[in-house]
């Protein structure tokens, strides 16, 4: 699934990781928490430097309803648990109270967008960088991908801050899931 822009040699492509296959490795599931990592490859085979700096990327659903990528903050968010906020107690000696250790869900969320986000915002010439983005599916009509794009605007080239025309990519299922319905 991708979007090429001949005249100006950049193509963009989009993975959604709607299974385990096409999921990033990471330290937490985002996915089984409605959050879905869609991999963004970005090729330039121009001679000129892209800029994603002030690029938006959203999902847009079947219905139009926009997402846009999620922050840190909105991944910290959704993966503190009612469990991971109490934290384990610590049973100490009397006349103590018990010691509150709290899971430590922030740097498992910035360990995993050093590992699986983009890494830099430049696209050099002749180069492609790629990472994963992760989009709040929460409330959205299921299958979230059926007649769903991603948008990407803003993209720019980095000599001169000419903006690239939007790109529009059509975003498929990747397969079928046990009960014959697709994410």
């Amino acid at each position: 699934m991708h979007d090429a822009h001949a005249s100006e040699k950049v193509t963009i492509a989009a993975e959604p990781g709607d299974t385990k296959q096409t999921r990033p490795n990471t330290r937490l599931n985002y996915f089984d928490h409605d959050m879905m990592p869609i991999r963004i490859i970005v090729t330039n085979d121009s001679d000129l430097a892209l800029t994603l700096d002030d690029a938006r990327i959203h999902f847009i659903a079947g219905d139009n309803t926009v997402v846009p990528a999620a922050t840190d903050d909105d991944l910290q968010r959704r993966m503190m648990t009612l469990g991971s906020a109490k934290g384990t107690k610590i049973p100490l000696p009397m006349p103590l109270p018990p010691i509150t250790v709290h899971h430590n869900v922030d740097k498992k969320v910035v360990d995993d967008e050093n590992d699986f986000g983009f890494q830099t915002t430049t696209v050099k010439p002749h180069t492609t960088v790629a990472g994963y983005l992760f989009y709040d599916m929460q409330g959205l009509t299921l299958p979230v991908l059926k007649n769903a794009t991603l948008e990407l605007r803003k993209v720019r080239f980095a000599e001169g801050n000419k903006a690239l025309d939007s790109f529009e990519i059509p975003l498929d299922p990747t397969s079928k899931d046990a009960s014959g319905t697709t994410h």
